[in-house]
């Protein structure tokens, strides 16, 4: 009977290519299996990095449950695997917590292979000391629950961390205005890592007036009080 393989947590790059490592390249060659979002983002990233190919297994929000256990079974059989996620950090935000709840509770190690993390990125550029900060992450799409999950947030003396689709960048901003008010002071992160990345600072009202594109991959923070 064959020893479990392992299950590596590997971060892959977010905008720029050359921001993978050399120990993430190491393990996404000699893989026997890579899990990824779609098979498309598997396909492009091996490509991209002049890896080998490899079986890929489809796990994401729609299928995750059904797919673990052919993943896990994959893992006794012998197979080291792969999880990564369409660009940064997987599972931050992203699928994988039900593989790794199992993989953990059935003895598989799970080993984390640190890379690129937008948040990091974005953190690591503030012009102010950061002891300590909330992540928020995500916002509900339902008009109500943002709203009272920001109204949430408000009482909050840290900096805040807020995340959403590239699509709602105006949106939330207008909804952070209408919440901590127009001059609450941010910093926002805009296509990090790529050829266009910048980083806008200033008063809510004023990142509002600067921003010149309604749609964009983005991290939001608001400052503290």
């Amino acid at each position: 009977m064959n020893n479990p393989g392992k299950l590596y947590i590997v971060s892959t790059p977010i905008g720029n290519w050359d921001d993978i490592t050399i120990r993430a390249l190491k393990i996404l060659k000699d893989v026997d299996l890579l899990v990824c979002e779609e098979f498309r983002v598997g396909s492009t990233l091996l490509k991209k990095l002049s890896l080998p190919p490899k079986v890929l297994i489809d796990l994401n929000e729609h299928n995750e449950n059904e797919q673990v256990g052919i993943v896990i079974q994959e893992l006794f059989e012998g197979a080291n695997i792969a999880l990564i996620s369409d660009c940064g950090t997987p599972v931050f935000a992203d699928p994988g917590h039900v593989l790794i709840n199992q993989a953990t509770q059935m003895g598989i190690e799970v080993v984390p292979i640190p890379g690129v993390s937008s948040l990091m990125a974005a953190l690591s550029v503030l012009d102010f000391k950061l002891d300590r900060f909330y992540f928020a992450g995500f916002l509900p799409r339902e008009k109500d629950l943002r709203k009272a999950v920001l109204n949430s947030l408000r009482s909050m003396d840290v900096p805040i961390i807020l995340m959403d689709t590239p699509y709602r960048l105006q949106r939330l901003l207008e909804e952070v205005s209408q919440t901590f008010g127009k001059n609450r002071r941010i910093t926002l992160g805009i296509n990090i890592t790529m050829e266009n990345e910048k980083f806008l600072r200033g008063t809510v009202a004023e990142i509002i007036k600067q921003l010149n594109q309604k749609k964009a991959e983005f991290i939001l923070v608001v400052h503290a009080k």
